[in-house]
């Protein structure tokens, strides 16, 4: 698949169909996804700060849909796994003068969350490559995927996503027009 067909044929997918993979498989084919991720998303000064936390049992993945808002639980019936993506705080986007870290610019942490959702795209692009659907999810409690994942402090819970095999088609939404979203001078 070119990058055109992989573009346009991902889509939010909110219905998941029984893949049948094992979890030994399931784990393989994340394993190829973030391994890709790994390797070629661009970071600040190549800081590589994202982190990735991957629920694959049936506790695990129970433990981080509980920690979702009610209206994203049912989003991730038959996910084959649920992909928390984090970033360190304090890092991409900062400098260290005399043993402090200072931002480099007033974005200060909100490089952390660019490079993060970086990341998350080429993710969600090569799971569509492997015949894998996602979804990004925002609305959940951070403080218990911190509990259930083991997520310390010193980094900042960015999205769920999850990840299966789509049941059914998905309609394409809508797009702004080319001169609604860019200007040209």
């Amino acid at each position: 698949m070119d990058l055109n067909e992989l573009a346009s044929t991902r889509r939010s997918v909110r219905h998941y169909k029984n893949s049948g993979l094992s979890c030994d498989e399931c784990r393989t084919k994340v394993e190829q996804i973030l391994d890709f991720v790994r390797i070629n998303a661009p970071s600040w000064k190549n800081s590589q700060t994202h982190r990735y936390y991957v629920a694959l049992s049936a506790e695990k993945l129970s433990l981080v849909k509980a920690a979702l808002s009610e209206r994203n639980q049912p989003k991730c019936e038959n996910a084959i796994a649920l992909i928390v993506s984090a970033f360190e705080k304090d890092n991409a986007g900062f400098s260290d003068k005399d043993g402090v870290k200072v931002p480099d610019n007033e974005l200060g942490n909100e490089w952390g969350a660019y490079d993060l959702g970086l990341s998350d795209s080429l993710l969600i692009l090569k799971a569509r490559e492997l015949g894998l659907d996602t979804l990004i999810m925002g609305l959940r409690d951070a403080s218990a995927l911190r509990d259930v994942l083991g997520i310390p402090q010193s980094q900042e819970v960015g999205a769920v996503i999850s990840v299966g095999i789509r049941d059914g088609a998905v309609a394409i939404p809508g797009h702004k027009e080319l001169l609604d979203i860019a200007k040209f001078m």
